[in-house]
């Protein structure tokens, strides 16, 4: 993939007008999608960096501000995600300049609703779950509104659903089990059968809401259920989430349950996955 948009790239200088700006574009749906897979599957950072920044140069020869606001928003994830409190201002500067770029491409209700998401993960990662779930409420309005009128096509990884798990993981760190816990469960109920990837997360923060609530056994039957999910897609981000409530089981690793997980946790293809990325 990153290397598709690496040739067009290179061909882009070579063109003009209007074939300029349509092989641009698709250069930058190309970097987007590289710098996903590179963060969210393989948890490449710094090449996830590049293609980000390569789909920000490519959406300015476009000249698609609304495909800038989707570079922009995903750059916010790296520094929110290295658990650096140092980096709050980066994620957050970004943010705001998604917003800029998305006004300016008149981006609609469901675009902007999922910037209200991205900015709720970015202020629950560095404590501030309050202003998110402030964020989500206006999210939740927004996609009230919504008529996903004039949505690209390149804009998918985003839903009801996908905004539910992003309430309940902040439910979730602020304390809130039980209402973490319904949100996730209803946000499971209605998932569509190919989002693998985003069971295999709602699974592992519902494993995290059982242990707020003391309940192992039910955390190691989502856990258990999360690696059926990786085992048929690999997903490291949701591996991370699995192993964090994992670690969070010590005080019950006696019990049969949690000794059972570990054997899954602990198997070959598992336990190769994760150390090879």
């Amino acid at each position: 993939m990153s290397e598709h948009a690496d040739l067009g790239v290179d061909l882009i200088d070579q063109l003009s007008g209007s074939a300029r700006s349509l092989l641009a574009a698709a250069v930058a749906e190309s970097s987007l999608l590289s710098g996903r897979l590179e963060f969210f599957d393989l948890q490449k950072a710094d090449l996830a960096q590049a293609s980000y920044v390569q789909a920000l140069q490519a959406a300015h020869e476009a000249h698609d501000s609304l495909l800038g606001a989707a570079a922009l928003a995903h750059m916010a994830f790296a520094p929110a995600f290295s658990g650096d409190s140092s980096r709050a201002e980066e994620s957050r500067d970004r943010v705001r300049a998604a917003r800029a770029f998305a006004r300016r491409a008149d981006a609609n209700d469901l675009v902007t609703a999922w910037l209200d998401a991205v900015e709720a993960e970015v202020e629950t990662r560095f404590g501030d779950t309050r202003r998110a779930l402030q964020l989500i409420h206006e999210a939740e309005q927004r996609l009230m509104d919504s008529d996903d009128v004039d949505t690209p096509a390149w804009f998918d990884w985003f839903s009801p659903e996908r905004l539910a798990g992003f309430k309940g993981n902040t439910l979730m760190a602020s304390g809130q089990g039980r209402e973490s816990r319904e949100t996730l469960e209803a946000a499971l109920r209605t998932l569509p059968d190919n989002a693998v990837k985003q069971r295999s997360i709602l699974l592992a923060d519902l494993a995290a809401t059982a242990v707020i609530e003391n309940d192992p056994e039910r955390a190691c039957e989502h856990l258990s259920a999360a690696l059926d999910q990786l085992g048929e897609t690999w997903y490291a981000t949701a591996m991370d989430r699995v192993k964090a409530v994992r670690q969070s089981l010590r005080e019950w690793d006696s019990l049969p349950s949690v000794r059972d997980l570990d054997g899954r946790l602990y198997d070959w293809r598992t336990t190769v996955n994760s150390l090879v990325g």
